[in-house]
């Protein structure tokens, strides 16, 4: 793992598990403003529909994958996890257009837009192959180099063809003249054999 990966994590993971924390052990603060996006998303999913006990999920799935996010195990997996759980409490606690203060109002937005941009840089650490190639790129690539291989091969075997075809012909032409010259000698011998 390099340095700054090294750093970064705990540093994009510090808010998350900070934040899950805090939604797991005062979950009442945040009961009423989850309350409209459980009340529409907990039957379709299956999630239990008291508010209370889906922020305090939400809450500890978020401080978990952040904790694992920091310690570097199974890090595209918890991070994933980490936006996945941050997208729906940024929307229910940061509603800024149900504001009817302006202060009130560009506070929520702010605050709102910081978490998408945790959002964003969780998303990015879920892709991060740490340099090396991704699974898309190593398939193309065993792809291309199997067909290299193929090709290869192709060749191998028609060069083989032709050097077997051309030793096929050279032996051909050797037993012939071998033949002829063994006539011939018979046909000598036979001459001189007779009479007269």
């Amino acid at each position: 793992m390099t340095v700054v990966r090294r750093l970064a994590r705990p540093l994009l993971a510090a808010s998350f598990v900070s934040n899950g924390l805090d939604a797991f052990r005062h979950p009442a603060q945040r009961v009423e403003a989850a309350r409209p996006l459980v009340d529409r998303v907990a039957e379709p999913l299956g999630l239990p529909r008291d508010p209370e006990t889906f922020v305090r999920a939400n809450g500890a799935a978020m401080a978990a994958a952040g904790t694992l996010f920091a310690l570097g195990r199974l890090p595209r997996l918890s991070a994933l996890v980490m936006a996945l759980t941050l997208a729906p409490t940024a929307y229910a606690q940061h509603a800024f257009w149900q504001e009817k203060d302006p202060v009130r109002r560009r506070d929520q937005r702010r605050a709102l837009v910081q978490d998408a941009s945790l959002v964003g840089a969780a998303l990015v650490a879920a892709v991060d192959t740490q340099g090396r190639p991704g699974l898309a790129w190593r398939s193309r690539h065993a792809v291309e180099q199997a067909e290299r291989t193929a090709k290869r091969a192709s060749r191998d075997a028609k060069r083989a063809g032709k050097q077997a075809k051309r030793a096929a012909q050279l032996e051909t032409r050797y037993a012939v003249r071998t033949a002829r010259s063994t006539a011939r000698d018979a046909a000598a011998s036979a001459r001189s054999a007779l009479p007269g």
